[in-house]
C-alpha cells in the first residue's frame, strides 16, 4: 500500500505546495486578481465577474478560504470577501526565496550542456 510521506518534508515545503496547488487553477488566479483589483472587500455576486457558474465560483472560493488566502465575513445575507494580504505577502517571500535558490546554481538551459 502506498501513502504520502509528508512528514519527510518541512512545513514550509508542504505549505508552499498547497498554495501552488490552489493557484494552479485559472479560476482561482482570476478570483485573487479580482479581489486585488478592487482593493476592498467584495460582497455580492463574484460569479457575475467571472465566466463561471455560482456553484463553481463558490467551490473555488472555498478552496482559497481553506488555505486562508482569502477571508469571507458574513454581512447580512451576503458574504464579504477580501484578500489575506499578510499571508499573501508571506507566500510571495517564500516563492521568491524558492525561485532564487532554484536559479542560483549552474545553468542547464536548452543550449547548455548539463553538468551531470
Amino acid at each position: 500500500m502506498t501513502y504520502a510521506k509528508t512528514a519527510a518534508f518541512t512545513e514550509e515545503q508542504q505549505h508552499l505546495s498547497r498554495v501552488a496547488k490552489a493557484l494552479a487553477h485559472p479560476a482561482r488566479v482570476a478570483i485573487i486578481q479580482l479581489l486585488a483589483s478592487k482593493q476592498t472587500c467584495i460582497s455580492g455576486d463574484i460569479a457575475a465577474e467571472l465566466p463561471l457558474s455560482r456553484t463553481a465560483v463558490s467551490q473555488h472560493l472555498q478552496e482559497l478560504k481553506a488555505l486562508d488566502l482569502i477571508r469571507g465575513e458574513i454581512d447580512g445575507l451576503t458574504v464579504c470577501y477580501c484578500l489575506n494580504t499578510e499571508l499573501l505577502q508571506r507566500v510571495h517571500q517564500q516563492f521568491t526565496a524558492f525561485f532564487l535558490e532554484a536559479t542560483s546554481g549552474a545553468a542547464c538551459g536548452p543550449d547548455d550542456a548539463c553538468a551531470c
